[in-house]
């Protein structure tokens, strides 16, 4: 079998699963180079929250959407699938295969099915009205609302992203159709790339344990001192990066809202939910192929071994 046109690799999976370090072996065995899907690593002084990989980490390998923007820069699908799209570009141009890496499901979702997220014409006066709402009744109150309408969507949103909740209530606003609705006949469409789409997964006791102690060793590396030093530059609840899991928990306790131990509580907690969100996600995607650490004995070279072989097999590398 000769290699195929447009590869693409996906290598996804709940946070802290381990999928960093499988994706650097992965990239020096078939030349390839990495385009993080992550709504937080691609921010810039931003290190030990997003657990970032370093550049020492990299071990050589090209990757993309990491350390590119400003704090104060928004990061959201469309500008995700814009500049992926164009580390797509270098990366086949250089001869290499596209790694798509990170647990931001709805992101990779929108890149691999070229998702269109055209934006429609916006009500100022409702979106001023939904805004009040969330400052005087609260982002509950909120996510009440758009459960009503739109239950799929209230199931995927987490209601503090308070964004996505009120777009998706513009959206039938605007449009009469639930944007749930919307998304799954865009994500139905076929897909332009030849990919491999693999989901890397342990036992949920032990990725618990994993997010847990991974809360820890990011307290322990100074993430208040960094969450501090991102106040003093000027950032601010209200930004998109501040939004990020781990950064408006700490933001809460340096503005004297919770303790230290309240903080790192709820964030190992919501870390916990996101992981389950992410995994519902993953199931509802087709063409997965599922990576099991358990079924591997925890060998990343039996890992690796194996998506190989299905690398061959989908025409992405020769026979």
């Amino acid at each position: 079998m000769t290699m195929k046109p447009n590869p693409m690799v996906i290598l996804t999976g709940p946070t802290a699963v381990g999928k960093t370090a499988l994706s650097i072996a992965l990239a020096k065995k078939i030349n390839g180079a990495i385009i993080s899907a992550d709504s937080m690593q691609v921010y810039k002084y931003m290190d030990i929250g997003s657990a970032k990989i370093m550049p020492e980490e990299m071990d050589g390998v090209r990757h993309y959407l990491v350390d590119e923007l400003d704090p104060s820069d928004e990061f959201h699908v469309v500008r995700f699938v814009e500049m992926a799209k164009q580390a797509l570009k270098e990366i086949t141009a250089n001869g290499q295969i596209p790694i798509v890496v990170g647990g931001t499901g709805f992101y990779i979702q929108a890149l691999l099915y070229d998702i269109d997220f055209t934006e429609q014409e916006c009500d100022s006066a409702y979106r001023r009205q939904l805004e009040e709402l969330a400052e005087t009744r609260g982002n509950h109150y909120l996510h009440e609302m758009l459960k009503a309408v739109d239950p799929a969507s209230a199931e995927a949103i987490h209601e503090n992203n308070r964004k996505r909740v009120i777009r998706a209530l513009e959206f039938y606003h605007e449009s009469g159709e639930r944007i749930s609705e919307h998304n799954e006949r865009e994500s139905q469409k076929t897909s332009p790339y030849n990919f491999a789409y693999f989901v890397l997964n342990d036992d949920r006791e032990k990725l618990y344990r994993r997010i847990d102690a991974r809360v820890d060793a990011m307290v322990k590396a100074e993430l208040v001192d960094e969450v501090a030093r991102l106040q003093q530059m000027g950032c601010h609840a209200d930004m998109v990066s501040m939004q990020g899991l781990g950064y408006k928990e700490i933001l809460a306790y340096l503005n004297g809202t919770s303790t230290l131990e309240e903080a790192i509580y709820i964030i190992k907690r919501e870390s916990r939910h996101f992981a389950k969100r992410q995994l519902t996600w993953f199931r509802r995607e087709r063409d997965v192929t599922w990576l099991n650490k358990p079924d591997f004995e925890y060998d990343d070279t039996k890992i690796l071994t194996y998506m190989m072989d299905v690398l061959h097999a989908k025409g992405i590398l020769p026979a």
